[in-house]
């Protein structure tokens, strides 16, 4: 069965996260992806780590599934042909050079688009390739601080904190892809290209969601609440019994379906928690009142009381008992492909659950250069410098 981007095609000149997660969404969804590397590997992500197997890291098998690997030499006018070439084959070309790389090395989308004038171009960098930022090197973590997301995270005493994962890299490989499938869906229209400039410290800025928007309409600087909502209550982690567990109310009937549970039936009748303004106005006084109940009894117990009573609810997983979970093992969300260099290795599976056109792995993570000859003899060409 055909994917959906089956007759797309994709040149991928990036690499680390961002760039290398949008090209292997575009693969899982079925598009020819052909990733570019310098002679030996130039992705720094095969040397992060560990955990390895047999050489190949961990972190490079997480974003590169579904592509076909080429070396080539940019710094050379044969390995600047080769990528020519591709482009008058190819609907997309992605990269996440810093600014300015992309024309020096005569690539740029001017250039490109008059070899195919329905080239997607799509550039990925820290902050964009106009402002006064544009030259400045970016990094999820240094996005992460600048735009506003460490503030917001963490707590009072544990100051501003990272997110546990490279979000704002995954956040603007999502962003790119979707502005990608626009881009090539306009086409079909106008038969004309373009160019997309999408960078980490936009994507970061526009995650800020409910909590910027608290402070554009109010001026008041949000502070980190740690595992609190800003803007509903109560919406956060409670202490069990034997461990902690997420309750996530977000209406007043939930609320008072909430107290019955708890045998605090009178909470919901007082008015200073009667609405969530209220409760948001009124948090350090409602909140010690249900971890007070929540503090007599287990997880399993509480879960079991709130599922009942269909208040939104969850434990706290760690990765083991994530991976375990049997709702993520029927979704499909964990599996396994055979690697020429790592052996049988496993990967979290696509979210993306099409049902005409559904995603697939058709290839491993490649190797660096496992088929630069192959496409090179596509191309009718022998030898490169």
């Amino acid at each position: 069965m055909a994917g959906a981007l089956e007759n797309i095609k994709v040149l991928d000149l990036s690499r680390v996260l961002a760039g290398p997660y949008c090209t292997m969404v575009l693969g899982d969804l079925g598009a020819e992806v052909i990733k570019v590397e310098a002679p030996g590997g130039s992705d720094d992500t095969r040397k992060w780590g560990p955990p390895f197997e047999n050489g190949v890291s961990a972190y490079y098998l997480c974003a590169n599934r579904n592509k076909k690997s080429i070396t080539v030499n940019l710094k050379s006018s044969a390995g600047i042909e080769v990528i020519k070439k591709l482009v008058r084959e190819s609907d997309v070309i992605i990269n996440n050079f810093k600014s300015g790389t992309m024309e020096r090395f005569g690539l740029d989308y001017e250039t490109l688009a008059k070899i195919n004038p329905g080239i997607v171009y799509c550039s990925i960098t820290g902050f964009g390739e106009t402002g006064p930022y544009q030259n400045m090197p970016g990094y999820d973590f240094i996005i992460q601080a600048m735009s506003g997301l460490m503030s917001i995270t963490g707590d009072k005493d544990s100051g501003p904190q990272k997110l546990g994962v490279a979000i704002t890299d995954i956040l603007t490989g999502l962003y790119a892809c979707i502005g990608i499938q626009g881009a090539l869906l306009e086409r079909t229209q106008s038969g004309k290209g373009q160019k997309l400039d999408i960078s980490l410290y936009d994507a970061a800025v526009s995650s800020l969601v409910n909590i910027g928007s608290n402070y554009l309409m109010s001026g008041k600087i949000p502070q980190a609440l740690g595992n609190h909502h800003a803007n509903i209550v109560p919406y956060q982690t409670f202490l069990t019994a034997d461990g902690e567990m997420v309750i996530a109310v977000g209406n007043d009937n939930q609320f008072k379906a909430l107290c019955a549970i708890l045998g605090k039936p009178e909470l919901a009748h007082d008015e200073r928690y009667k609405t969530n303004p209220n409760r948001v106005q009124h948090r350090e006084e409602l909140v010690p009142l249900l971890q007070d109940v929540f503090s007599t009894k287990s997880t399993a117990y509480w879960q079991e009381q709130c599922r009942q009573g269909k208040i939104p609810c969850g434990p706290i997983q760690n990765i083991e008992e994530v991976t375990n979970d049997p709702q993520l093992q029927a979704r499909n969300m964990f599996i396994e492909c055979e690697h020429p260099t790592a052996g049988q290795v496993k990967m979290i599976g696509s979210p993306l659950k099409l049902s005409r056109t559904p995603t697939k792995v058709k290839r491993h993570p490649p190797d660096a250069g496992e088929h630069t000859d192959e496409i090179l003899t596509q191309l009718g060409i022998t030898k490169t410098n």
